[in-house]
């Protein structure tokens, strides 16, 4: 995969509410109505990365929220795949 241009990522994100480009990674904060979304959530989260073989970076906090950051670790930085990423993540 090649790195998206700043530009590229610019528009790309456009179409992700709530996705913020920060530090050569793609990031949003969902919050929930108790751990137990949170956590089911994460779970799922999970079992997409796992199918599609890119790992996010899943942090749980505040016992209701989850921040996830993406980006192609190999690459070093947010590729195609890392939006491919956020949208099936979008459609939980």
């Amino acid at each position: 995969m090649t790195l998206l241009t700043q530009a590229e990522i610019n528009n790309r994100i456009k179409d992700f509410p709530g996705w913020l480009f920060n530090a050569d990674m793609i990031v949003k904060d969902y919050k929930f109505k108790n751990f137990s979304g949170a956590l089911s959530f994460v779970n799922i989260v999970g079992a997409i990365a796992e199918e599609l073989n890119h790992h996010p970076d899943i942090f749980l906090h505040s016992w209701n929220n989850v921040k996830i950051s993406i980006s192609t670790h190999s690459e070093g930085g947010v590729t195609e795949k890392d939006f491919m990423l956020a949208k099936r993540i979008d459609e939980i």
